[in-house]
């Protein structure tokens, strides 16, 4: 570790994170700890975290409060993590009927956040202090598995308007100082193309984050410029947000000479699993509680697919309890190599996103189109469909309340991104149907994968 790597690590972003009232640090060297601790005592930690939030949630939230009251359920009496199978699933539903009612009474400077999921129902809703220092913590001691740390050189390739809004001085100010440069995963034209090849040669980070579609497309049409990358002493790339295929590995590896680390969670669920060295894929078990099951919401053995639902410990001020993500994955029982306690997911099969292709042939990360979208109140889902490079179809699923003009807000959004002279149509339905696979995607091009195909 470089001397100004330390700096920042040690002093300068534990300093940041204390101004924001966040106590990541001291998560994070607890969390350093636990993950070499023995599956029993590791398990009583989280039966006792998952006792104080169910204590928490019965007292302070008015939906739990009463939903613990119609089951006579007692917090206080769970004395195993499979005590959770008493209560109900909540699911994006439950979340946007209840609205309010999801909070604790007592929550102050909750942060608002939205998300899409990957069934494509949007989602708003509430994260404090407490799970934004858990989430953080999490993240960065999965960095540091791989020999780097905050403060090391790094390149950020992503999408959410969350950063991509935020650019003012004071943040401008942190990211030099951090180290980290962001490039927009929204717009991936040959010539951004060509400007995000420069960026990275120049900055030589010592690692790489972003969506796996991304890199791998950066990547590749590095090859095809004939310009190497492996040269810049690139420790690692870190992939999250999507499913990470086969093929986009070994491009993003190949091309930057560098292993590449599978990161699986969302704003909504949570910072879940991350891949150490070794290649498991360890979840959070300090603040995350998984549970596999079947369409029917029956518990699946080690080795069987089916959804994820997540049980998030750092959420008592917005609960998450029994949480459908609509993810599809495996759980393993194995333990990993590397000796740590942490259990491992075998396979995460779900979080499919595309890219989209704007009138002009550029292309277009398919987030840039959901957040005109899953931010609107009064959708319960849709589903967006390029059908040419002029044509889009939006499907949508409306609350009776919905407000009016949400046809003229999602055309303008889209418009925005993709040109103003695409067509887009509005489908409504009653129910989005699933692919022919079971799974739901909200993002389907006809077009993407032949154009990406051709910058390959």
């Amino acid at each position: 570790m470089s001397l100004y790597t330390s700096f920042v690590a040690n002093i300068l972003f534990p300093a940041q994170e204390a101004y924001k009232g966040h106590t990541t640090l001291k998560v994070r060297k607890a969390m350093d700890d636990s993950q070499w601790w023995p599956a029993d005592q590791l398990e009583s930690l989280r039966v006792e975290r998952l006792r104080r939030l169910l204590g928490l949630a019965g007292k302070q939230v008015p939906y739990y409060r009463d939903l613990f009251a119609r089951q006579a359920f007692d917090p206080n009496a769970v004395t195993s993590t499979a005590d959770l199978q008493k209560l109900p699933f909540l699911t994006k539903a439950i979340i946007r009927a209840e609205g309010d009612r999801m909070k604790s009474e007592i929550a102050q400077g909750l942060a608002r956040f939205n998300t899409g999921g990957s069934s494509g129902e949007p989602l708003i809703f509430f994260i404090g202090n407490e799970r934004v220092s858990h989430d953080v913590a999490a993240k960065w001691r999965a960095t540091r598995w791989w020999g780097v740390d905050i403060g090391d050189p790094e390149i950020v390739v992503w999408g959410s308007p969350i950063e991509l809004t935020a650019q003012d001085k004071v943040r401008q100010i942190r990211d030099r100082l951090m180290r980290t440069e962001l490039l927009s995963a929204f717009e991936m034209s040959e010539t951004r193309l060509d400007e995000f090849i420069t960026s990275i040669r120049k900055k030589q980070p010592a690692m790489l984050f972003g969506y796996p579609s991304s890199l791998s497309l950066i990547a590749r049409h590095a090859e095809k410029r004939g310009i190497a990358m492996n040269d810049l002493g690139i420790k690692v790339a870190f992939v999250t947000s999507e499913r990470l295929y086969d093929h986009q590995r070994d491009d993003i590896s190949r091309v930057f000479a560098c292993p590449v680390a599978n990161g699986y969670g969302g704003r909504d669920a949570g910072f879940i699993a991350h891949q150490c060295p070794q290649g498991g894929m360890h979840i959070t078990a300090e603040d995350i509680i998984v549970e596999i099951v079947d369409k029917d919401g029956s518990p699946q053995p080690h080795g069987t697919a089916g959804e994820v639902v997540v049980t998030h410990l750092a959420t008592g001020d917005f609960p998450f309890i029994r949480y459908r993500t609509g993810d599809v994955a495996v759980m393993s029982d194995k333990p990993c190599s590397c000796g740590r306690g942490l259990p491992l997911l075998e396979e995460i099969q779900g979080r499919t996103t595309d890219f989209v292709v704007a009138t002009d042939g550029t292309i277009v990360h398919g987030l840039a189109v959901i957040y005109p979208i899953r931010d609107i109140p009064g959708i319960k889902s849709f589903k967006v469909i390029q059908e040419t490079q002029e044509h889009i179809t939006v499907q949508l699923v409306l609350d009776n309340d919905c407000a009016p003009g949400v046809d003229e807000k999602i055309a303008d959004g889209i418009k925005a991104r993709l040109g103003k002279t695409i067509e887009v149509a509005i489908e409504r339905l009653t129910e989005i149907p699933p692919e022919k696979s079971g799974k739901y995607r909200y993002i389907v091009s006809h077009i993407a994968n032949m154009e990406l195909s051709s910058n390959a």
